[in-house]
């Protein structure tokens, strides 16, 4: 019996996500998701909406203070969010 065309349930996962190009749409919810865990409690409870559109991050803040703290930072939170995604999933944040 020949097992040529055996594959892990991972890797069978991972072709049917990419076959229906559903991979992208996952990676957008594994980073939305780690927006608590990356940037820390404090700043989760001052937002009050986030979700990813053309490659781009868009947060809600209820704290003008903190939104221009963290503008000066978008290029380090584009890295370290696409690094808890485990894809290159943003490529700019827009702060509301």
């Amino acid at each position: 019996m020949s097992r040529h065309n055996e594959h892990s349930i991972k890797e069978a996962i991972e072709q049917l996500l990419k076959a229906y190009k559903l991979d992208d749409r996952l990676a957008e919810r594994r980073l939305v998701n780690a927006w608590e865990e990356v940037m820390g409690k404090m700043i989760a409870n001052h937002t009050k909406d986030i979700f990813v559109k053309h490659k781009q991050l868009f947060v809600t803040l209820d704290s003008s203070a903190l939104r221009n703290e963290l503008a000066m930072a978008k290029t380090k939170i584009v890295k370290m969010m696409n690094q808890a995604a485990g894809a290159d999933v943003i490529e700019d944040v827009v702060l509301k």
